[in-house]
C-alpha cells in the first residue's frame, strides 16, 4: 500500500540526522524527484543544510543515556520529547533561513542502543535498536508529516539495521565505468563500494569501525575538548603502532560483513582500555590522539584490502578507475585525510570528498534520510539487503501524519 496515491512525485523533504558522535543534528532540506528514465534512480538535490550542536546540558543528557546502566524510564521519556523539540526547532530555522518549507520530515533520531546481532533474551534470540526523538511532536510543531524510526523494519527482516546510507550512495554516485567508494567519517566509519556499472544488489557496505568516536572520546578525557580541530593535536603526536596492532586484533574486525557497530563496541569502556594501553607505553597526551587517529585509518584501509578491493575486482574487473569520496565530520580533519590519501593512493585509489562532487560533506547523511523518507512516503523499499544482510528489501520507517 502506498501512502501517496498514483506515481511518485517531486517533494521537498527535510532530512534530520543525529549520529553516533552524539554532538547534535544535521539538517538537509532536499528536493527529491522520481527517476528521469526507466531503470533510473530517484534524483536528490540539497537546497539547504545546517548543523545544530546540542546545547551542553542536552548533550550531557544524551551521552548519559547511551547504553546507560543507571537511568530511569522517566528520564528517557523526557529526553525523547526534548529531542523532538530540538529537531523541530532545527528544521524550522533551516527552513526559515532558506525560505523553503518542507512537505515531509525524515528524522533518524538519536540512537541510544543498537544490538545488531541476535542474542538470547527471555527465551528468544533477538536483535533490537532504539532511537529517541518524538515524531508526533515534530509533526505537530511543523504541521508536516514525519517519517521516523528507520532501522527496525530492516532488523525485523533479519538485517543489521545499518548501514542505511548506501541507498543514497547508489542513487547519487554510481558510475558506468568507474568503481566508487563512499566513506563516511562520523562517530563510526562506514563505507559503500559500488562496482562500475553495477546494480543495487552489487553494493557492498558495512561499518569498518570507529572514525571520530575514539578520537573524540580521547580528546574529551585528555583535553576537555569535543574534538581535535583540524587534526592539529594528532599531527604533533607519535603513533604507537603496538597499541594499534593490539586493538585491531579485536573480534569485530575479523568478522565478515554484513556487520555494524557503535558505542556498544567502541564507547567508554573501549576508550578507557585504549588510553590505558597508550599510558603503559609512556605516551604523551598528543601521542594518544595520534594513535587513535592511526587506529581509525588502519582499520579503514584493512577493510578495503580484505573486503572492498576483492569485491570490486570480482564485480567490475574492467573498471577504468576506483574513486573514493569522503564525507562526514572527519573530512574536516586534515591529518586524518592526509593519512587516508596516502594509504589509499598507494593502492591506486583516487581520494576526494563528496563536496568535489557537489554534495557538502556535512549534509550527506541527512540527505540520505531525506531520500529514505521520500521512498517510505511512496511505499518504496529503502534498505540495501546486500549491505544490511536483510532477507529482502523493505519499506523503512514509521509515518506520523498531521
Amino acid at each position: 500500500m502506498r501512502l501517496m496515491s498514483g506515481k511518485p512525485k517531486t517533494m521537498i523533504v527535510a532530512g534530520v540526522m543525529s549520529g553516533t558522535s552524539a554532538d547534535g543534528a544535521d539538517i538537509a532540506i532536499c528536493r527529491v524527484s522520481p527517476a528521469a528514465k526507466i531503470n533510473g534512480t530517484p534524483q536528490i538535490k540539497v537546497l539547504a543544510h545546517h548543523a545544530f550542536p546540542y546545547p551542553a546540558k542536552l548533550q550531557a543528557a544524551v551521552l548519559a543515556s547511551l547504553d546507560a546502566k543507571d537511568t530511569t524510564t522517566a528520564e528517557l521519556a523526557r529526553l525523547s520529547w526534548r529531542l523532538g523539540e530540538f529537531y523541530a526547532e532545527s528544521v524550522e530555522k533551516t527552513s526559515r533561513d532558506a525560505e523553503v518549507k518542507p512537505q515531509l520530515v525524515a528524522c533518524h533520531g538519536q540512537t541510544v542502543f543498537h544490538q545488531a546481532t541476535a542474542s538470547p533474551y527471555l527465551g528468544k534470540p533477538l536483535r533490537c535498536t532504539w532511537q529517541l526523538g518524538e515524531a508526533s511532536l515534530i509533526a505537530e510543531r511543523l504541521s508536516v508529516p514525519v517519517v521516523s524510526d528507520f532501522r527496525p523494519a530492516d532488523m525485523a527482516a533479519g538485517g543489521q539495521g545499518a548501514p542505511l546510507v548506501p541507498m543514497l550512495d547508489f542513487c547519487r554516485f554510481r558510475h558506468p565505468t568507474k568503481n566508487r567508494l563512499l566513506l563516511n567519517l562520523g562517530g563510526i566509519a562506514n563505507c559503500s563500494a559500488i562496482p562500475a556499472g553495477g546494480s543495487i544488489d552489487d553494493v557492498l557496505a558495512f561499518d569498518t569501525g570507529p572514525a571520530n568516536m575514539v578520537i573524540d572520546a580521547c580528546m574529551s578525557r585528555l583535553y576537555n575538548k569535543r574534538f581535535d580541530n583540524g587534526g592539529r593535536i594528532a599531527a604533533r603526536g607519535k603513533s604507537l603502532h603496538e597499541v594499534v596492532s593490539t586493538f585491531s586484533a579485536q573480534t569485530y574486525f575479523s568478522q565478515l560483513p554484513p556487520k555494524s557497530c557503535g558505542r556498544e563496541e567502541f564507547g567508554e569502556a573501549f576508550t578507557s582500555a585504549f588510553i590505558a594501553a597508550c599510558e603503559d607505553h609512556h605516551a604523551r597526551k598528543q601521542d594518544v590522539i595520534a594513535t587513535a587517529m592511526t587506529f581509525t585509518t588502519s582499520t579503514i584501509l584493512e577493510a578495503y584490502r580484505h573486503h572492498y578491493w576483492p569485491h570490486l575486482g570480482q564485480k567490475a574487473p574492467l573498471a577504468r578507475a576506483t574513486e573514493l569520496f569522503v564525507a562526514g565530520g572527519g573530512a574536516r580533519n586534515a591529518t586524518l585525510m592526509k593519512a587516508l590519501k596516502e594509504g589509499f593512493e598507494a593502492l591506486g585509489v583516487k581520494v576526494s570528498t563528496t563536496a568535489d562532487a557537489g554534495l557538502a560533506v556535512e549534509a550527506k547523511e541527512a540527505a540520505a534520510f531525506a531520500l529514505l523518507g521520500w521512498l517510505t512516503w511512496h511505499g518504496l523499499p529503502g534498505n540495501v539487503p546486500s549491505a544490511t544482510g536483510a532477507s529482502r528489501a523493505v519499506v523503512l520507517g514509521k509515518v506520523t501524519l498531521v
